[in-house]
């Protein structure tokens, strides 16, 4: 019967659209740290949402199971088959259309990011996403995993910039909800079922996305301060004086001491700070903006909330001070024993998160080493806790490590995952510490849209 199956892609599909050899397959059966291997004995690769229907239709006729994949940079496993069917969407890499006058834009699930960025771009738009992996991960991945990155704090998550969604649904039909409206009053926002989904519900094909006016003016800067709670005065006041903050990043001590001691070429700027914090600016007019910048932080360093601060002189200045937060996880990585957490509070908590979860693991694992950095502007930290320097990795207690960081974010009403989603990576924990009426909702929207549990069967459930 799979032989049958594999036979009837292959036939839909052609010579372009498939692979079942091992060389095509390895790059796509690896997640790119290494972490999460798999295996699957066939590759479907559709170029258009009619293929893309009749590869699943296919598949749920047939009693197969599907692991969608867009461009392989998730942190949690979700795209990495084990035995199922992959289906990549690389292939679906056209922008449809674009809007400038609705400020919207369509594109294939496929398209990289970087490519709408600069299609927004030439149409002096703005799309205002943007994480490290841009150059290689896809809208399509990107919607399904509910991308955070950077400017959260200014645009929101990309649940808050799709203005509408094509996808194949689990039986093959097809949900046609490219819309470009702001605003649509019929019912519910069935698009939103399919953001941070994790291709459990359907295969996005397509996407509609808001734009934004293009800045005129850039600023970054990076300000000396001595703890989380002076850093939180700080975003506060540079909000509130600029009204043009775009990212607020925190950085403490020892996550640039080890960018500095692993990544070749970096230099720290501000040497000694307890914490660094980053800030990105963006406005219209280049010396108001400037000038504003320059008042806010020299009022942060009289009130204390800063000890001192750099404004970039130029655009290379500011992608250095961008490539020290960037390089963060390449600098710890090469440290021995270690587990990485990206949870959120509340940012009103997020020094309290600091104070409790750094106190814990001290009592847990004596001379345990904290990299805490992130996205303090909207309550997402990236923690790493590392074993002590010169300690044996084996006795390295990580998973009670990982699950007191978690108890500690649920405790100030907290999530175990803020942007990188839950994949197969995260699911017992994601049974543990959310809330059974959360849990039976989503397995009854589950059960209702794919009762046959086609689409990427091992994620987000139990």
């Amino acid at each position: 019967m799979t032989t049958d199956l594999y036979a009837q892609l292959a036939a839909r599909l052609g010579p372009k659209g498939y692979a079942a050899d091992a060389e095509t397959l390895a790059p796509y059966l690896k997640e790119w740290r290494g972490r999460f291997t798999g295996h699957t004995p066939f590759l479907a690769m559709p170029a258009t949402t009619e293929e893309t229907a009749d590869v699943v239709r296919l598949c749920a006729a047939a009693g197969a199971s599907i692991t969608p994949q867009g461009g392989n940079t998730g942190l949690v496993g979700g795209q990495i088959p084990a035995g199922e069917v992959l289906l990549s969407m690389k292939r679906m890499n056209r922008i449809r259309a674009i809007d400038a006058a609705n400020d919207s834009l369509i594109a294939d699930a496929g398209v990289i990011l970087q490519a709408v960025q600069e299609s927004a771009r030439e149409s002096d738009r703005l799309f205002p996403l943007s994480l490290a992996s841009e150059g290689s991960a896809t809208i399509g991945g990107l919607i399904s995993t509910n991308a955070g990155g950077v400017h959260v704090l200014r645009y929101g998550m990309i649940r808050d910039l799709v203005l509408g969604i094509e996808a194949v649904l689990p039986d093959g039909h097809v949900f046609r909800g490219l819309k470009g409206l702001r605003k649509d009053n019929t019912g519910y926002d069935l698009k939103q079922l399919f953001i941070g989904a994790e291709g459990t519900l359907g295969v996005v094909t397509g996407a509609c996305l808001k734009l934004f006016p293009r800045p005129r003016a850039h600023q970054v800067a990076l300000a000396a301060v001595a703890s989380p709670e002076r850093a939180l005065a700080l975003l506060h006041r540079m909000k509130a004086a600029t009204g043009a903050v775009a990212a607020f990043e925190i950085m403490n001590r020892r996550s640039v001491d080890l960018v500095v001691k692993n990544v070749p070429m970096s230099r720290d700027p501000l040497p000694g700070a307890p914490f660094m914090t980053l800030i990105e600016f963006e406005g219209m007019d280049a010396a108001g903006l400037r000038a504003s910048i320059e008042d806010a932080l020299a009022a942060a360093i009289s009130a204390g909330e800063a000890e001192t601060a750099l404004i970039a002189e130029n655009a290379s200045q500011a992608r250095d001070f961008w490539r020290i937060r960037e390089d963060i996880s390449a600098g710890h990585r090469p440290e021995g024993a270690q587990v990485n957490h990206d949870v959120s509070v509340p940012v009103s908590q997020t020094p309290l998160f600091l104070e409790r979860a750094n106190a814990a693991a001290e009592r847990m694992c004596a001379g345990v080493r904290v990299v805490a950095f992130g996205h303090m502007g909207d309550g997402n930290f990236h923690y790493t806790l590392m074993q002590p320097a010169g300690s044996d990795a084996a006795a390295f207690p990580g998973e009670a490590l990982s699950q007191m960081v978690y108890e500690t974010a649920d405790a100030l009403g907290g999530s175990i995952s803020a942007e990188h989603g839950i994949g197969v990576a995260r699911v017992a924990d994601l049974a543990r510490f959310k809330d059974p009426e959360s849990l039976a909702m989503m397995r009854a929207v589950k059960r209702a849209i794919d009762p046959n549990n086609v689409m990427n069967p091992r994620a987000l459930f139990v």
